[in-house]
């Protein structure tokens, strides 16, 4: 048994699965939404969007997808997950994310198959939308320059592909590997981290979704989560979610600041 009948919650607000049900459109979120959305209707070819960890750039990723109609867009997300990614894999899974099925080994074919399929999404009336998560992991001079490449492929009203990469702060020293390709950047945005009111705002929203009437945290515990999250979502999920576990614990119905104290204490976060 867990907290969730204690508050009266229908599910869990704070999980750090993504999940758009729960999506927090902030000022910050809304501009960069529009700021990409916009690149890829102008077909400006590279978007880039960095953020320090836990500070949203997935959930972005995952809501900008959703909202791009499948109707008018072709539009797929690659999460890389480890490092030592290869330009032909790479290739290859774009050519996949594509719609390609039957990839050819040969380079210059495959290049050849991602130029026809890009053609037939333009035909098609489509925008073809390529988004990329963790691209800082990819620090290859070669797979930089395969990207650029790929930019090299235009057409009457603009670029046939759109790339829009996410990452930590440091994608901006990977893509300086290639700087031709860096200076290809139409868009670039830096998701910042929330500010005392958003934190509130962002409790209230995901508690709102989960179910809950009135929320149990009351001022002081805010602007506690504030403090120890540094305003990063991710920590606040994680601060939250073990404040109302130890408030079930201890059977109250309002988590305090000292309640929060305790769960920064647990979680190494008290040095701050």
């Amino acid at each position: 048994m867990d907290y969730l009948g204690y508050y009266k919650l229908k599910e869990h607000p704070f999980s750090n699965v993504v999940d758009n049900r729960f999506y927090y459109n902030s000022i910050e979120h809304s501009r960069a939404l529009i700021k990409l959305k916009y690149a890829v209707d102008t077909k400006k070819g590279l978007a880039v969007v960095t953020g320090d960890t836990g500070a949203g750039k997935t959930t972005l990723a995952r809501r900008l997808l959703e909202d791009l109609d499948e109707n008018l867009y072709e539009a797929t997300l690659l999460v890389i997950i480890h490092s030592s990614v290869s330009s032909e894999w790479l290739l290859k899974k774009l050519a996949i994310q594509l719609g390609i099925a039957d990839v050819k080994e040969d380079k210059v074919e495959r290049l050849s198959q991602i130029f026809r399929r890009l053609s037939e999404i333009s035909e098609q009336g489509k925008t073809a939308v390529i988004l990329m998560d963790e691209v800082q992991m990819l620090k290859s001079k070669e797979i930089m320059e395969e990207f650029r490449g790929l930019l090299n492929m235009e057409g009457a009203d603009g670029k046939m592909i759109n790339l829009i990469f996410f990452g930590l702060s440091e994608l901006d020293d990977v893509l300086s590997l290639d700087e031709p390709l860096k200076q290809r950047i139409a868009i670039r945005i830096h998701i910042k981290t929330f500010s005392e009111e958003n934190t509130r705002e962002y409790i209230a929203h995901r508690l709102k979704v989960a179910g809950c009437e009135k929320s149990p945290f009351d001022m002081p515990a805010i602007s506690a989560i504030y403090k120890y999250s540094k305003g990063l979502p991710r920590l606040i999920n994680t601060i939250c979610d073990n404040a109302l576990l130890e408030g079930y614990l201890f059977k109250s119905h309002v988590v305090d600041e000292s309640i929060i104290k305790a769960v920064a204490i647990d979680l190494g976060l008290n040095n701050i």
